[in-house]
């Protein structure tokens, strides 16, 4: 049993003691207790909030089957596509590659594919020289060059270009890249690892993504479950969030309301994590009293 459960058991024998007894001097014990209670636990490494496996929370057999792949491929230096539905945290699985792999000490660089627009990327990612293009006032290392001995992680793939996508697979094929307006190839050893939220099976059926490059990308694919297929792993999520968030305001002692841990339990949260995230974010704004209700979520 944990502290605070010892702590609202004596709480609850001290309560039904006084409403028996009417013993008054049982009061500030009790209001010493309540205040206990206020209080979030820590988050202790033996505690299930703590982000442990790969630094990642939860009890599931989802998530047990995760860990069980990326054991397998973690020592490796093999490229790894992450599928899943967007906000399940396919970057945690890159860092876990980064952090616990061969190239650990070598840097991580990670790039938004989607977030980039098409006729920047080529440079983001190549880098480009000096003169190259308008705005081209000086030359630029690209990211492929910043991964150098350390790992490249591409999220949102699937939303690459037909022409990137050609690129991108040359510089697999060849592990060299030519910076924007160069004519002078230079060598990178990186290990990749890509993410996506779509179907890229289906893509290359559709002639929308380059089956070479799929292939090239796709050596070890794992894949992360959405929220709502992993259970119990949601409220410890959200009690992990909770101990976060307050701890950056000492002011406000929360602690989630069993009604409002039925309620994250029952939900089917599309946005995945990010969406408990943030909803625990608002609570912590938004809840009075000591309790996250579920009015507050």
């Amino acid at each position: 049993m944990s502290d605070q459960a010892q702590i609202r058991t004596i709480h609850e024998l001290l309560a039904r003691l006084a409403a028996e007894r009417g013993e008054a001097g049982l009061t500030p014990v009790r209001k010493f207790l309540e205040d206990l209670l206020a209080q979030p636990p820590a988050v202790e490494k033996s505690s299930p909030l703590w982000p442990g496996r790969f630094g990642m929370i939860g009890e599931s057999p989802a998530m047990k089957d995760v860990w069980a792949i990326l054991e397998k491929v973690i020592g490796s230096d093999l490229t790894v596509l992450v599928t899943g539905e967007s906000g399940t945290g396919k970057e945690l699985v890159a860092l876990a590659l980064k952090n616990h792999g061969p190239r650990k000490k070598g840097p991580f660089v990670c790039t938004n594919c989607a977030a980039i627009p098409e006729t920047l990327l080529e440079g983001e990612l190549f880098g480009h020289v000096r003169g190259s293009f308008t705005g081209a006032v000086k030359d630029r290392v690209g990211r492929f060059e910043e991964a150098h001995r350390g790992t490249m992680f591409l999220d949102e793939i699937g939303e690459m270009s037909p022409s990137m996508q050609s690129k991108l697979l040359r510089v697999l094929q060849d592990g060299e890249i030519r910076r924007v307006g160069s004519n002078k190839v230079k060598k990178v050893d990186v290990r990749l690892v890509t993410a996506t939220n779509r179907d890229l099976a289906a893509a290359v059926k559709a002639g929308t993504f380059r089956e070479d490059l799929f292939f090239r990308i796709n050596v070890f694919p794992i894949h992360l479950p959405p929220l709502r297929e992993r259970e119990g792993d949601p409220v410890l999520l959200a009690r992990y969030f909770l101990a976060e968030y307050t701890r950056e305001k000492p002011e406000k002692s929360l602690r989630l309301s069993p009604e409002a841990e039925s309620e994250i339990a029952s939900r089917p949260w599309p946005g995945n994590i990010r969406e408990l995230q943030n909803a625990i974010r608002r609570a912590v704004a938004l809840a009075q009293g000591s309790q996250v209700m579920p009015a507050d979520l």
